[in-house]
């Protein structure tokens, strides 16, 4: 019965998790889109694509956070290296600095 139990709670665990996931995904996705329509925008107004001083608002954003909430700040940096990375990829698209 104890097994059962504890095996429950690990499935109302994951499955907490699992709805996490989603909401972190979805959060990306939009977050993405947004970043299609800064570079839509951008692009309309001869703005440059790559702002490295808006990266270092993000990252160092991020590293406050971290620091602040127990995240480690090296794990979010890396993070955001590749959220970044994508973003300057999709925004190249719209730009058209680049082809797909």
């Amino acid at each position: 019965m104890a097994d059962d139990d504890a095996d429950r709670q690990l499935e109302d665990l994951r499955a907490e998790l699992d709805r996490i996931d989603f909401r972190f995904l979805d959060i990306l996705r939009e977050r993405i889109e947004l970043c299609v329509r800064i570079a839509e925008h951008k692009r309309e107004h001869g703005v440059p694509m790559m702002q490295p001083h808006r990266i270092g608002v993000v990252q160092r954003r991020a590293a406050e956070y971290g620091r602040e909430h127990g995240v480690d700040v090296d794990f979010l940096r890396n993070l955001y290296d590749l959220v970044i990375a994508e973003t300057c990829r999709v925004e190249d698209l719209v730009i058209g600095n680049v082809t797909a």
